[in-house]
């Protein structure tokens, strides 16, 4: 067996290392994925006013900033018993939709997209032949004119000739397993670029209501402050022309550039190429309507898609036995070193490896993020997704078991943007009714002074990269502990004594490397989880913690 080292892992939020064990046919037979970086913003909020929680762990992240301090409050408000208006609920959940588009567009275009797109390839491609391709896969291409693209291989031109590659640089273009045409990798190349001004414009649409973005502001316990912000139709009307651009744009690009990818991979997908377990969680949310949601909640365990458990919380643990923490007392680290040649120690089932903790389900790893949503929505069939994965599907002749592998977690997340971008109008709309009857009430009325002082309680919530646990157990009107369990956790999770891989592990088995030297494929498939490791890391304390009582939001 050799070992393969990647150190660190780019493109991606935060310091990942896998380090993957090959045979001679250079196929992957061990894998180990490993969070590279001890935080401990626990410890920062200890002794906080319950109330200021959510500004401190909204900076647990630069990426997932709102989705953070969403839950942060969540979980304060569920612990006060504090029920939230209408309008205030409503202005949480369109910040949230908007981080969802925002963040899937700009984890396929820039940090995932290369993986897939040989640059120097694109220099070849033929202009108009470029133009016939796009029509391929869209009735009205976005951007297609011959004028543009000649626009974009001349600003790849001046990038090459500069010596400056800039984001395309250190990458592995050449390699075999780059499967497009020189007309094709010229229509997502444009789409990378105008994903660049799209990311500007969708923050704008957060910023509306949260004061700004990254690190929004608005959210407090009890409510929202930009109320000047709700009833204001101008500001309305923005944030519904962002959207409406958004839409465009993922109708006209980002979908038909999914089904482009699909089909030139195709084989791969068959092939079940980065698949994990099957074993998925998803907790629902977002109410759309009195009887109807965004999401459905539930568990999928080996595949079985027709067979949906409840989501029970309280079958949730997390250990430490293979993480860098001290097993009898987990809010001490415990850092084991490397090996003398510079890998990590993890030839003893007991050797740690990660600053990453263990999160299990009935003591089964999870996959989460959107093709957990999907898989669980689509089968529970109570939300209106079923049409949306129907169309696509249909359109590049896929079932929809196909989709537990790399491109398939692709497929699911725009799918799931497309979705979105159609559901978050009938949220506004839900909004602007129900300021004709009630603009006045915008925070729950309540003194923090008569409150329990005694507490604690949690807020499960589904956010871009899956599903987000934070909770909060509260002494003397302050924070005694606190706790996080972030999607990435759960994805990214390492072995316990058990043996059983996490999802980004599981995923590399079988995976056939043709050149160690440019381990292209082992990128591409930790890539589609889209890894968020400033989120994963995360100490606990066992003590006073309850996670059998819950609440979505």
């Amino acid at each position: 067996m050799k070992k393969l080292v990647i150190d660190p892992i780019t493109r991606i939020e935060g310091h990942l290392r896998v380090e993957v064990e090959v045979d001679e046919q250079n196929i992957v037979r061990e894998a180990y994925a490993s969070g590279q970086l001890f935080r401990g913003l626990e410890i920062i909020l200890q002794d906080r006013d319950p109330r200021d929680v959510g500004l401190i762990a909204g900076r647990i992240c630069g990426v997932c900033t709102n989705s953070h301090f969403r839950a942060s409050v969540s979980a304060v408000e569920n612990a006060y018993d504090i029920k939230v208006p209408k309008n205030a609920q409503i202005i949480r959940d369109l910040m949230s939709m908007a981080l969802f588009i925002q963040d899937h567009v700009v984890h396929f275009y820039q940090l995932h997209l290369l993986d897939f797109v040989d640059v120097t390839k694109a220099l070849e491609a033929d202009v108009k032949q470029t133009s016939k391709e796009a029509h391929k896969y869209s009735s009205h291409p976005f951007r297609n004119s011959h004028s543009h693209y000649e626009t974009i291989l001349q600003k790849l031109k001046n990038f090459i000739d500069a010596g400056k590659l800039g984001p395309f640089n250190s990458n592995y273009f050449g390699h075999s397993d780059y499967k497009l045409s020189s007309e094709e990798n010229l229509i997502l190349l444009s789409h990378y670029f105008e994903a660049l001004t799209f990311q500007t414009k969708i923050s704008k649409a957060i910023a509306i209501f949260g004061g700004k973005t990254p690190h929004p502001q608005s959210i407090v316990v009890g409510g929202v402050t930009s109320v000047a912000d709700m009833i204001n139709p101008q500001r309305l009307n923005d944030f519904l022309f962002v959207i409406k651009e958004a839409s465009e744009f993922i109708n006209r690009a980002y979908i038909p550039d999914m089904k482009l990818l699909t089909i030139a991979y195709k084989d791969e997908i068959k092939e079940k190429v980065g698949k994990t377990l099957g074993n998925y969680l998803c907790v629902g949310g977002y109410e759309i309507s009195s009887d109807k949601k965004l999401f459905s909640s539930g568990v999928i365990f080996n595949n079985k898609l027709e067979d949906i458990k409840e989501f029970d919380s309280s079958k949730i643990t997390e250990l430490v036995q293979r993480a860098w923490y001290d097993d009898e007392n987990p809010q001490e680290p415990f850092y084991t070193d490397l090996n003398d040649d510079g890998t990590l120690k993890t030839s003893k089932e007991n050797d740690k490896y990660s600053w990453i903790k263990a999160p299990r389900y009935e003591n089964m790893t999870m996959e989460t993020g959107p093709i957990a949503r999907i898989f669980i929505s689509y089968k529970k069939n109570d939300t209106a997704i079923n049409s949306f994965v129907d169309d696509f599907l249909k359109s590049v002749d896929l079932k929809l078991e196909d989709l537990n592998c790399t491109i398939g977690r692709n497929i699911a997340r725009a799918i799931e943007s497309q979705y979105i971008c159609e559901y978050i109008f009938k949220l506004m709309s839900n909004l602007i009714q129900n300021i004709k009857y009630d603009h006045t009430e915008t925070f729950s009325a309540y003194k923090f002074e008569e409150m329990k002082k005694d507490t604690s309680d949690s807020c499960f919530l589904e956010v871009p990269r899956g599903v987000l646990l934070h909770s909060v157990n509260i002494k003397d009107s302050k924070v005694k502990n606190y706790q996080v369990i972030a999607p990435t956790t759960w994805n990214a999770t390492p072995k316990n004594y058990d043996g059983i891989r996490g999802a980004y592990e599981e995923a590399l088995i079988g995976l056939k490397i043709e050149d160690l030297s440019k381990p292209l494929e082992v990128l591409k498939v930790i890539h589609s989880f889209d890894p968020c490791l400033a989120c994963a890391v995360h100490i606990i304390d066992t003590k006073g913690k309850n996670l059998s009582r819950f609440k979505l939001s």
